[in-house]
């Protein structure tokens, strides 16, 4: 979409860039956060806006329901993941441009939802105060990578989290984006409002209020789990929204997002017919 082009109504903000990742036969498949989260916000009944930016030879066809606003990069993020015992070594060959507050159009300033999803620390740091009537929502894991000579993403400190952290309302992030570190996780803990630890098949857990709840995930087939955090993050973000408690939004985004390891990439986002048994079970 183009910035001249008539905006739609949105309810739920995604900002980060959508990514282009490398396969192992030579081909490139749609991902980052903006990508599973949005999507799946959509399918939960959002209307969903997305800032991002991205070359413009870049597929979207696949984002097709989500309404888009790219400030125009000569490069799009581009990542390759390898799977590895302790979870996956990750490249980022190129990146976009950073997005600021600038970025958002006017008619965007004011969603029910804002969710900044950072693959890569290209989220400037007024976006965190830009959005005063909304529910600020934060993926913090492109702020924990760093790349070396050889495009290899290393874990980094995030050197803004004690500033930045407590301005979110609800922070989501997984056990191995902080190096299954529990001195990092308690120290997140103390930062943050509403903390989520993501822990793969092993559920979820949640530090609110000075307490702390296990969530367990039901047992699937793991086929590929590529974007299951994005879609648990997606999944809290919009019954917390919707009921204000980080317990019941815990459960349900437990039980969507185990159903998506069992399919591939953007095929994963939960169907209808899951979204209304995740809603039935945490009633």
């Amino acid at each position: 979409m183009s910035d001249s082009a008539p905006l739609n109504q949105i309810d739920y903000l995604m900002i980060g860039h959508i990514t282009s990742d490398l396969q192992p036969d030579g081909s490139n498949k749609l991902g980052g956060t903006v990508s599973f989260s949005g999507l799946t916000a959509q399918r939960l009944g959002h209307e969903v806006g997305v800032v991002t930016s991205h070359a413009g030879d870049l597929d979207l066809s696949a984002l097709s329901r989500l309404s888009l606003v790219n400030k125009r990069s000569d490069t799009t993020t581009t990542f390759r993941n390898i799977p590895a015992p302790d979870g996956r070594v990750q490249y980022c060959f190129q990146r976009a441009r950073p997005l600021t507050i600038e970025d958002v159009p006017a008619q965007w300033r004011n969603p029910a939802i804002v969710h900044l999803g950072p693959v890569i620390s290209e989220i400037e740091s007024d976006l965190f105060t830009g959005f005063p009537d909304s529910l600020l929502c934060l993926t913090p894991q492109g702020f924990l990578r760093g790349c070396d000579q050889k495009s290899l993403v290393n874990f980094r400190d995030w050197s803004e989290k004690a500033d930045l952290l407590p301005k979110a309302d609800a922070v989501v992030l997984s056990l191995e984006d902080l190096r299954n570190d529990e001195a990092l996780v308690e120290e997140f803990a103390s930062l943050c409002k509403l903390l989520v630890i993501t822990e793969n098949r092993n559920g979820s857990r949640v530090y609110w209020n000075q307490e702390m709840r296990r969530f367990p995930a039901p047992s699937r087939n793991l086929v590929e789990d590529t974007g299951a955090g994005d879609i648990f993050a997606a999944c809290f973000f919009h019954r917390l929204d919707a009921t204000r408690d980080p317990w019941e939004a815990a459960r349900f985004a437990v039980e969507l997002s185990a159903n998506s390891v069992t399919r591939y990439y953007l095929d994963s986002i939960p169907t209808g017919a899951e979204i209304e048994h995740a809603r039935l079970q945490v009633n």
